[in-house]
């Protein structure tokens, strides 16, 4: 195609220069490098017009399909702070003057990051394979009922579950990393502490609409990663990016007599693909590959390709943040771990399930909607209810700590399987997607040439009618199209239709809910995105299911859930739905990408039960209960757990 050959011509004329001129063969195989070192290289590859307009028409393509555009132009309360001029941005890039190729990139990371909408964003896969790493991760704490920003108390066990080369360097520079753990953060950057939590939330955190869940996600927390228990630096020790070499701290530390000034080295870390100098670098970590573009899948190899991958074989949307900051997975430390012996024999990776003390409460932490196997967490969930059950049990709490989303399906299964599918035949919400034109051929294209849902998320066999009845395939659910009014954009739509979720459940759906309603609560931190936050608003909304959110800044509002949209389509997807669709040549489609990246987007909204008219990520929603974190809770579930059971049912 087209774009290999002119990634070949670019990469030749980007390595005209000699080796020791290379500043990527000085950090080539290592896993921990100076940020400065990292930037060298990464600011090594030259601006070029042809790449910088290639990406934006690609990202002014893909934003068309953006459903929650209308609203930037002057988003309600409380999300304000999400207003922003998307195209004039992106016009601004376009005439911005940029030494490299990195600086137009980057600028283009952060801006669209500050949508504060997880699901749709520019992840530039050149850029983003370095993490920086600070041995000083914050976390906010109420200690004798005084909340202040702290330096993670678990700091010393921590950074040892990072390595021995990032232990080793604070060590060959002779920074003392330990003697933070527990100190109290007066201000970060001459800022006072919170103030500088504020800004990063503001500026940089994004992913979700709500400040205050921004918050959250700049400290420290637990989760689950890879199967075990991990624990996230958070967005001030845990950037993405090489852009901070060190940082200044104003600390008390234990057991001292007044205020110390500290600046504290950051480490980047490398999670990309092993290079050898700047020409390896590109070619392994900047290029387009076969992937990035999507796929025809009409094309019977990969359509056969596929199919062997999928699981189930029914195409299933996700609803999932991605975030490069998760990208290096770090353990908690195992003194944290619960100590209760845990229920069933759960294989799906993603989901933790215990009965506390007292044989009252069964637990059940759901890290995310993306495991390993997708009927794996069906029996899963049934194993776990399952033996609560025959155990006796008689409450039940969910912590959806840092889920950050996944497989919109599975979201729809926990919630009918714990309300009930006689209540509620239908679990999930109404949605549309945005019927600009270009959507409008691509599902006209799609029934002309008889797919279905095998090959394209676009097909109407994919969804149900208002009635339940899934739609034939030929259904144009454009004709005729529904119109939305926000700020002042008249903005067409498809009609609403439901999920068809139940045709992927492999396990038999209870009539009556396995518990109590009433004796189900829900904890988390608000980090709580995509999947998870649909989820959540089901049950909340549904069933007025109980809510406590931990952590956050003293004396403002968090909302219980992150961003909810309701499916996401990587760069990748919207592009085999148009070549599915015979319609890559169209003057309105986005162009393929010359570099390897994404441009995701929220491609489908849900809408609230509550309030119908009203995105289910625009409505605000507070939990029942907010609980700073504590010396005991921060990073303790099972003392979490405890102290929520003793709110919710005693």
């Amino acid at each position: 195609m087209a774009f290999h050959s002119f990634a070949l011509l670019l990469s030749f004329a980007f390595f005209q220069r000699a080796a020791a001129q290379d500043p990527c063969t000085a950090i080539a195989g290592k896993v921990f490098v100076p940020p400065a070192d990292a930037r060298a290289c990464l600011k090594s590859f030259p601006f070029n017009e042809t790449l910088r307009q290639n990406v934006l028409a690609n990202a002014n393509g893909v934003l068309n399909f953006f459903t929650f555009e209308p609203y930037y132009i002057n988003s309600p309360p409380p999300f304000e702070e999400s207003t922003q001029d998307i195209r004039g941005e992106l016009n601004r890039m376009s005439n911005t003057a940029y030494e490299t190729d990195y600086d137009f990139n980057w600028d283009l990371y952060v801006t669209s990051s500050q949508y504060n909408d997880g699901h749709t964003r520019w992840f530039p896969t050149c850029y983003t394979t370095f993490q920086n790493l600070l041995p000083a991760p914050i976390i906010s704490l109420s200690v004798d009922g005084v909340e202040d920003v702290y330096v993670t108390p678990d700091l010393v066990e921590l950074v040892a579950l990072v390595g021995d080369d990032y232990k080793g360097y604070f060590d060959s520079i002779g920074f003392d990393y330990a003697r933070l753990a527990g100190a109290k953060v007066i201000s970060i950057e001459g800022r006072p502490a919170y103030d500088y939590v504020d800004y990063i939330a503001k500026t940089y955190s994004g992913n979700y609409l709500d400040h205050g869940v921004r918050v959250n996600s700049v400290f420290t927390s637990y989760r689950i990663s890879a199967g075990d228990y991990g624990q996230r630096f958070g967005d001030f020790a845990g950037p993405s990016g090489v852009e901070k070499d060190s940082v200044e701290l104003e600390v008390l530390l234990p057991d001292s007599y007044g205020p110390e000034t500290i600046t504290v080295p950051y480490l980047a870390s490398f999670g990309g693909v092993n290079f050898t100098d700047g020409a390896s670098y590109w070619a392994n970590n900047c290029a387009a590959t076969e992937e990035t573009n999507g796929h025809d899948y009409k094309d019977v190899a990969v359509t056969s390709a596929a199919f062997k991958k999928r699981e189930p074989k029914l195409r299933q949307p996700k609803g999932i943040m991605l975030d490069a900051r998760n990208a290096t997975a770090i353990g908690l430390p195992d003194e944290y771990h619960p100590t209760l012996p845990p229920v069933a024999n759960a294989t799906s990776g993603v989901i933790k399930s215990y009965i506390l003390a007292e044989n009252n409460t069964g637990v059940m932490f759901v890290g995310s909607f993306s495991p390993s196997n997708f009927n794996a967490f069906q029996y899963d969930v049934v194993a776990a209810l399952d033996s609560f059950k025959q155990a006796g049990v008689t409450n039940l709490i969910i912590d959806l700590t840092n889920n950050g989303g996944g497989y919109v399906c599975l979201g729809d299964f926990l919630f009918q399987y714990l309300a009930g599918a006689s209540q509620f035949p239908y679990s999930g919400f109404e949605s549309t997607s945005r019927g600009n034109e270009l959507a409008q051929k691509i599902l006209a294209a799609d029934i002309a040439l008889g797919l279905n849902s095998s090959f394209t998320f676009y097909t109407a066999d994919n969804y149900a009618f208002l009635n339940g009845t899934i739609m034939p395939a030929d259904y144009n659910y454009f004709d005729p199209l529904d119109y939305t009014n926000v700020n002042g954009l008249h903005d067409p739509l498809s009609q609403r239709y439901h999920d068809t979720c139940e045709v992927s459940y492999v396990v038999d759906m209870p009539a009556e809910p396995p518990f109590a309603l009433e004796n189900i609560g829900i904890v988390g931190n608000g980090n709580c995105a995509s999947t998870c936050a649909m989820f959540s608003a089901l049950m909340y909304e549904q069933i007025g299911t109980k809510i406590a959110i931990f952590g956050g800044k003293p004396g403002e509002q968090m909302e219980y859930k992150g961003m909810a949209g309701n499916q996401v389509l990587d760069w990748a997807d919207l592009a085999s739905e148009i070549k599915t669709a015979d319609l890559e040549n169209d003057p309105l489609s986005p162009p393929d990408l010359y570099i390897d990246g994404d441009f995701r987007v929220n491609w489908r909204t849900g809408y609230s039960w509550i309030e119908k008219e009203l995105p289910i990520a625009y409505r605000s929603e507070h939990p029942q209960y907010r609980f700073p974190y504590t010396n005991a809770t921060y990073n303790n579930p099972q003392n979490l757990w405890e102290f929520a059971e003793k709110t919710f049912f005693f």
